[in-house]
């Protein structure tokens, strides 16, 4: 599944619920399934700077795809980053650093986020593709 399929299917998916409690419930549960990051792997240097939230973002090359790994002290927070590693994961360099994430604004919830909240959604798409780069030139 490419990454526009797997946006489509998160944007989708989302479209079932008729208001914001419910949308917001059904991201937070997103963060929920993420799988645990260990605790040693948290660690400053995967703190993703200027969020309200902590959040850690781990990445590694397996088999030329990077494999994201993400944690937050935040419910919400754990489930915007579980959005885009559910769309980032299991892809290639060149296909994360070439993605458009604008699906994360077709998806609303920038506008019923804090200023503080939305603008972490920014931070998390660019560190992100910040760790794609690292692997794309390695």
């Amino acid at each position: 599944m490419s990454i526009a399929d797997k946006q489509q299917e998160i944007l989708e998916e989302l479209s079932f619920f008729p208001d914001w409690q419910e949308r917001y419930e059904y991201v937070i549960g997103l963060g929920r399934k993420l799988p645990a990051m260990a605790e040693e792997l948290k660690t400053a240097e995967r703190l993703i700077k200027g969020c309200q939230s902590q959040v850690w973002l781990e990445a590694r090359s397996e088999g030329g795809k990077v494999r994201y790994l993400a944690d937050s002290d935040s419910v919400i927070t754990k489930g915007m980053i579980a959005l885009f590693v559910r769309v980032l994961d299991d892809e290639t360099p060149d296909s994360i650093l070439s993605a458009d994430l604008s699906f994360i604004d077709k998806t609303g919830l920038k506008e019923h986020l804090a200023p503080t909240r939305a603008n972490a959604l920014n931070l998390m798409a660019t560190q992100m593709k910040q760790r794609a780069l690292e692997f794309s030139a390695a």
